[in-house]
């Protein structure tokens, strides 16, 4: 334990994914489909940062393959959390689950490798329900085929409606 402390915001955001309310479709447009944390400037907590979202209105608007924008949003040499609202299909049914991500590229600088890894109890703490983690150590461990194998292996078919 790095002694890393998690926003407020950081919770409230995990609590609002994952807690799908009967919402209006304006209320649907605004939810979060994925959100990318790091560390405050000091290194003392783990905040959301700054315009590294995707809304859930974006997709099919400003967005047109979600998880491959999620992806492009990710810092090439330093690290991230993220939680990303994921939508699959396998051969019975339609599914939506949350994955949160540990981001930690090859280029991304030691000392920021060792701090998000022994924070991230610290966030998972927070993530109570989520069901799927992945620990991405470059954009290769985030491919479609990967997503896939973590949402449930074989038995998934498609991944944000393309097959996988």
């Amino acid at each position: 334990a790095s002694g890393v402390q998690v926003a407020d915001e950081v919770c409230r955001i995990f609590y609002d994914m994952k807690v799908r309310k009967c919402s209006t479709p304006e209320e649907i447009k605004k939810r979060k489909k994925a959100v990318i944390f790091c560390l405050s400037p000091d290194k003392k907590c783990i905040i959301v940062e700054e315009g590294k979202e995707i809304l859930v209105g974006d997709v099919g608007v400003t967005v047109t393959d979600p998880f491959k924008h999620f992806v492009q949003m990710l810092p090439e040499k330093d690290c991230r959390y993220a939680l990303y609202d994921a939508s699959f299909e396998t051969k019975e049914s339609k599914k939506e689950e949350l994955m949160f991500f540990l981001w930690a590229p090859e280029q991304a600088p030691l000392k920021s490798k060792m701090i998000y890894a022994s924070s991230k109890d610290a966030i998972k703490k927070k993530f109570q329900g989520k069901k799927h983690e992945c620990q991405a150590n470059g954009p290769e461990d985030l491919n479609r085929a990967c997503i896939a194998e973590k949402l449930g292996g074989s038995l998934v078919v498609a991944f944000e409606g393309s097959p996988v």
